[in-house]
């Protein structure tokens, strides 16, 4: 376990990686700008819960007053909710000036995962990825997840990534980077709140025991980036194609007359996106994260198995 000096590892989460007990690391943003207070906190907690009834111990990731911690109360999961869009989203490029400051900072999928591996949690859950936004072969919008995912070696667990942004581009991105894309039970990359984008994927796994072994030969052939696993919606609550792509098109034309780009991008889509499904897109977006907390808290047990 990494001994920085900026990081506080959870008492719980600490004793679990030391025992070598399965621990699944659990991202911020979601909590601070993902959703509105209350249901942000109702959401996380229950996350946190079906990891533990999956045999596996939740360590939420955050950046409170400067510190990295891995792992928080319930009480800072609730200051996080309450704070919602006053907490700075904090991508890699955010932390040195925010551990400086002693600041708080919700962590991106980028941000989690290098706090997970510094305190040596290999299995991160959340929603979607970032990737490669629609039009950056101009604007050049690349999510810092992917190069992150290219870099650290934690296994992502998500519903694919959200079709706000260009799918193809998105895995050809990640293709060059090397790393694997798995899709779990299925051979195309799931969209978020659908099932299907009509792309495929690296490899269809349909175990969490093969996905653990498949991320334990990554370890020890020593290659130095993550895995990501892409685990599509639960079908009763995917949502239909047209209305959803409909939804976003309409989206990203507004993003685009306001001139909104960069990191407000997705928070901005996502709460557009919320408004023109009549609130369907979020009670989607709850269900997938879920359902891949199950799934990587069973891969996690896995994964410890084989040590």
């Amino acid at each position: 376990m990494s001994l920085n000096k900026y990081l506080d590892v959870a008492p719980e989460v600490a004793e679990a990686i030391a025992a070598g007990k399965p621990v699944v690391a659990l991202e911020s943003t979601i909590i601070s700008h993902g959703m509105p207070y209350p249901q942000n906190v109702e959401t996380a907690l229950n996350v946190e819960k079906i990891i533990r009834e999956n045999g596996a111990v939740p360590a939420t990731i955050a950046v409170i007053g400067g510190r990295l911690k891995a792992g928080c109360t319930k009480e800072e999961i609730e200051y996080l909710g309450k704070k919602g869009l006053e907490v700075t989203k904090a991508s890699r490029r955010d932390l040195p000036v925010l551990v400086a400051r002693g600041e708080d900072g919700a962590t991106t999928v980028t941000t989690t995962m290098i706090i997970a591996h510094m305190a040596g949690i290999q299995v991160f859950a959340t929603g979607g990825i970032g990737g490669v936004h629609r039009g950056a072969e101009t604007t050049m919008d690349i999510s810092a997840d992917l190069e992150e995912l290219a870099q650290t070696p934690v296994m992502v667990v998500c519903a694919g990534a959200k079709s706000i942004l260009d799918l193809g581009l998105t895995l050809e991105y990640l293709e060059t980077h090397g790393v694997p894309v798995i899709g779990y039970g299925t051979k195309e990359l799931p969209a978020f709140y659908t099932r299907k984008s009509g792309f495929s994927v690296d490899y269809e796994i349909d175990t969490p025991e093969e996905l653990a072994a498949a991320f334990h030969a990554q370890r020890e052939l020593e290659f130095k980036g993550g895995m990501l696993v892409t685990n599509p919606i639960p079908e009763e609550f995917s949502m239909d194609a047209d209305v959803i792509n409909k939804a976003i098109d309409e989206a990203v034309e507004e993003a685009k007359e306001q001139g909104i780009h960069g990191k407000a991008t997705t928070p901005f889509l996502l709460a557009k996106i919320k408004d023109l499904t009549g609130g369907d897109s979020l009670d989607s977006n709850i269900h997938l994260v879920y359902n891949n907390a199950k799934l990587a808290a069973k891969t996690a047990a896995a994964i410890c198995a084989l040590k």
